[in-house]
């Protein structure tokens, strides 16, 4: 049977699984009839072998997407006591996410794009107008002379620490929601997002210029870095998502739009969660290393620090490329597409 045959034929039961899913998931299954939950397993287990049909025979991506997801929503109804088990949240973290990233990493360097834009234009617009930095600098840095920081900071009047504790949790919450917001407005069409990526890296490059332009470049950088790096890549990775949740909106591939946001989502909310672990790396930095200046920390050690920390978030995160070079296969059998496809039934 030819694939666009096939699809054809099957479409029937695949809308009515969904009508009772959508159903089910809004009142429960006791809010079915019996003969309604019946239908709801016997159609649960034919779409599961039509899922495996398409994927013995390397079918369209989006059919395949469209029946993991029909699939993994009924497995979730049918077996609601599963509950996540350590195991597998490692496993995620461990393999699936950097798996997850692979898949994705258009979205990824389009997020590092838009943040790099920003940057640079932040740091030509400094150069070009210094009289911008009212529009360009972070308010809070508007006042601080980086050169009278640095000496303050040689002099010991720097953060205590309960002050640098009180400090990581702040960063900690206002990073999370930094990432939450870039992932949020990927409702928008993705304009939110590539809106928010720009503008912190805005941000970045005009500060990054005031103090350049004091002759203390090595400075901030030894102070940015450490965490900077962890703390970005974190954000991009949000942006990303917020990216994906536009893709289903602007390009949904012959389905309905809602069927593709749905998808999408999916992707884009495990792409959120696994940057947890990069904001906990950042916070904890950011509140500690990053506020140890020359003399106590030289510049060149902070930056062999940022370095050494950059080389295994990165090491981390192109996991799934370096296995899949050493067993020359691609990351179709990763512990994400396990999660993210149940088996069936």
């Amino acid at each position: 049977m030819e694939m666009a045959e096939f699809i054809e034929s099957r479409r029937p039961r695949w809308e009515k699984l969904e009508k009772l899913l959508d159903q089910s998931e809004v009142r429960g299954l006791r809010g079915l009839s019996l003969d309604d939950a019946r239908t709801l397993g016997k159609l649960y287990r034919a779409v599961s072998s039509d899922l495996l049909w398409v994927r013995a025979r390397s079918g369209s991506a989006d059919v395949s997407a469209y029946l993991n997801d029909l699939v993994g929503r009924a497995y979730a109804l049918t077996y609601p006591g599963r509950r996540p088990r350590l195991a597998d949240v490692w496993g995620f973290v461990a393999r699936g996410f950097p798996a997850l990233l692979r898949r994705e990493w258009k979205m990824y360097v389009a997020a590092v794009l838009l943040l790099l834009a920003g940057a640079g234009f932040g740091y030509l617009g400094m150069m070009v107008d210094p009289d911008a930095a009212h529009y360009l600098v972070p308010a809070e840095h508007l006042e601080l002379d980086p050169v009278q920081r640095a000496a303050n900071e040689a002099a010991g009047d720097g953060m205590s620490v309960g002050q640098q504790a009180h400090f990581t949790s702040f960063l900690f919450t206002h990073n999370i929601q930094v990432a939450f917001l870039c992932f949020a407005l990927g409702v928008t069409l993705g304009l939110g997002t590539a809106v928010m990526l720009f503008v912190n890296g805005l941000f970045l490059g005009a500060l990054a210029h005031v103090y350049a332009a004091k002759g203390m470049a090595g400075w901030f950088w030894a102070w940015i870095l450490p965490h900077g790096i962890p703390e970005i890549t974190a954000i991009c990775i949000a942006g990303a998502a917020g990216l994906v949740i536009a893709r289903g909106l602007v390009a949904p591939k012959g389905l309905p739009r809602g069927q593709a946001l749905r998808m999408e989502a999916v992707t884009a909310v495990k792409l959120l969660f696994g940057t947890l672990v990069l904001f906990v790396l950042a916070g904890f930095i950011e509140g500690t290393v990053s506020q140890i200046h020359p003399p106590k920390l030289s510049v060149a050690f902070k930056i062999t620090f940022a370095l050494v920390v950059g080389s295994g978030v990165y090491s981390y995160l192109m996991s799934d490329w370096l296995r899949g070079a050493r067993s020359g296969s691609g990351s179709s059998g990763s512990e994400d597409e396990r999660l993210e496809a149940p088996r069936p039934g």
